[in-house]
């Protein structure tokens, strides 16, 4: 239940949460060194409601940033400060203060159209993208394939909104695995609350008036943090009878990251959790013990006929539910 508007958004395509100041400064205070003299671009932003427009124009001479270009769909105000709706997609740019007063005032912002959509897959969008060296946004859950796919094609440093899911994606995991794509710091307790035309059904201790709560987000990003050299402490010694081995792929299940043991030197399956502790230093990734890409490091078929990785404990077999096999390095 707690991802139904997710999914929703996902089969409607019409996933536009917008994401909260707060979440955005509590995550973008450990980057600030990687944007001074850079230009940024928000291209899957309305100005009108888009706080990553907010944090980056009102921080402009903070950050030192030389440039924010900003990308707003079809049917967006063409003017940020009225109700003047307009049928035409506009980009904006900010080159920061010019009358001292550290505010973007309306006159300083300039405004231009684009002559399609606004879609960050056309061509005059592309052109935007080519003059960013970041690029931080939340773009829509349903396209998150092709959008990073974009950014890696045109090589670009990215810090970007994502559903946990898309660690799973074919076309998301093996950047992960080749140290091209890791997870930030994160929100807490991994959910956060959206504006979102979709219905609430948090509960009511989570409720956010106008805003709907979603577990499972991450951000997904390839600027270097300190967060990612740090090692994690094992404390945990192997003991056979504590972590079953595979049944169909040499490897032993470790159910919590904690729980990884000090004394083991084999392949580990541990929950998806890990990439927010994982350090590269300390850790390699072998592959993904579900689905398609375990068929790829040779996971056979378990005790159901699939692909996923599954252990027997006494008269029980069991197949965890997702499983990113990890080894130590010497």
């Amino acid at each position: 239940m707690a991802n139904k508007n997710l999914n929703a958004a996902k089969t409607a395509k019409k996933d536009e949460f917008y994401t909260q100041l707060e979440d955005i400064n509590n995550e973008l205070k450990h980057y600030r060194e990687h944007f001074r003299g850079k230009t940024v671009l928000c291209n899957c932003d309305d100005p009108r409601v888009s706080n990553f427009f907010t944090y980056f124009a009102y921080n402009f001479e903070f950050l030192g940033l030389k440039r924010l270009i900003t990308t707003c769909y079809k049917n967006q105000d063409m003017d940020l400060f009225s109700q003047n709706e307009c049928e035409q997609a506009i980009y904006l740019i900010y080159d920061g203060d010019k009358n001292g007063n550290n505010i973007p005032d309306p006159e300083e912002i300039g405004i231009h159209p684009l002559k399609g959509d606004g879609d960050f897959r056309s061509k005059e969008c592309i052109e935007l993208l080519k003059q960013a060296d970041i690029v931080v946004t939340n773009p829509p859950f349903s396209l998150f394939r092709e959008y990073v796919s974009q950014l890696i094609e045109y090589d670009k440093k990215f810090l970007i909104i994502g559903h946990q899911n898309a660690i799973h994606y074919k076309e998301i995991f093996p950047l992960i695995m080749e140290n091209k794509v890791w997870l930030g710091y994160g929100f807490k307790g991994g959910a956060t609350h959206f504006i979102s035309q979709y219905e609430d059904i948090a509960t009511a201790g989570n409720h956010k008036e106008g805003m709907i709560r979603v577990s499972g987000v991450q951000w997904f990003t390839n600027l270097e943090i300190k967060k990612r050299h740090e090692n994690l402490i094992l404390y945990r010694h192997y003991i056979s009878d504590e972590y079953p081995h595979y049944d169909n792929y040499d490897a032993i299940d470790v159910g919590k990251t904690d729980d990884i043991p000090c004394d083991y030197d084999g392949v580990m399956g541990v929950p998806d959790t890990f990439l927010e502790k994982f350090n590269p230093d300390q850790f390699e990734i072998i592959g993904l013990g579900n689905g398609d890409l375990a068929k790829q490091i040779g996971v056979t078929k378990n005790y159901r006929g699939r692909t996923d990785l599954a252990y027997t404990k006494g008269n029980i077999h069991k197949c965890p539910y997702s499983r990113i096999l990890i080894r130590k390095k010497k």
